[in-house]
């Protein structure tokens, strides 16, 4: 088929899915209240797809997500949790010293309109570990490369604990040599973003602000490219759970929240 330059994917796909990446900052602080903040939040978005990082027990019965996959421990693991049906999941560690280890959790969900592939990342968080990062940022896309399958939506969200202009981010939105050979992702706030910096790290975050770190955007959503009929594209980007909630803010991290073309 001929190269069409005012249709490059072809005809874009006008429908979206709604997906809603967050760390949820474990049981610290008065987490039965911050739950009911997440639920709260989560229920204003209505998104189709969630993936929870630092997650705990079943957060899908709780947070009224019919299908759910969770990986790690009871206090702490990744969860994806979905209002379509899972089809089939895989974990992965990712290597790191003893304290700075990370993981993926794949889910692969049996939306409406195809399958949805969603790598949720969770990677060592200490500021000197940039050189650790970009390993693990390796080998979570050496397994997105494994799996994904290019008609249809690849999303790798998460907490990677770097900034978009970090040397490890930097390898999966096309501003360096790639991770892994021909995987480049939209970044879903640049791309969409709803204006101002984007910021889920913040000070003024009571959560947060005893890190003494500066405000930061640490928390993404990225999809692969190309994909026909832009499946993937980002339309629209928010950060989400940055009003309390009966007094009470949801988590230490802002939620990032994308439309994407699916």
């Amino acid at each position: 088929m001929a190269y069409d330059i005012a249709e490059p994917y072809g005809p874009l796909i006008e429908t979206t899915l709604r997906l809603v990446s967050w760390n949820v900052w474990a049981r610290f602080g008065p987490w039965e209240q911050r739950e009911t903040a997440i639920r709260e939040t989560l229920a204003r978005h209505d998104p189709d797809i969630v993936g929870l990082v630092e997650a705990w027990g079943e957060p899908g019965r709780r947070l009224g997500m019919p299908h759910q996959v969770f990986a790690g421990e009871e206090d702490s693991g990744l969860a994806v949790l979905s209002r379509w049906p899972i089809e089939r999941h895989e974990q992965r560690p990712l290597a790191g010293p003893e304290d700075a280890t990370g993981a993926v959790l794949f889910a692969q969900i049996a939306g409406p309109r195809g399958p949805v592939q969603v790598f949720l990342v969770a990677l060592t968080w200490r500021l000197e570990h940039s050189a650790v990062r970009q390993a693990q940022v390796r080998e979570a896309a050496a397994f997105v490369a494994s799996l994904q399958r290019r008609w249809y939506p690849t999303i790798v969200c998460g907490d990677f604990n770097a900034d978009p202009d970090s040397d490890e981010i930097r390898m999966l939105t096309g501003k360096s040599a790639p991770a892994v050979p021909e995987l480049v992702c939209y970044d879903a706030w640049d791309t969409a973003g709803t204006g101002g910096p984007g910021y889920t790290w913040a000070r003024d975050n009571p959560w947060a602000a005893p890190a003494l770190w500066p405000d930061r955007r640490i928390d993404h959503v990225f999809s692969a490219w190309p994909r026909r009929g832009g499946a993937g594209h980002p339309v629209h980007c928010e950060v989400i759970g940055t009003e309390a909630v009966g007094g009470v803010l949801p988590s230490d991290h802002y939620g990032v929240l994308a439309d994407l073309r699916y």
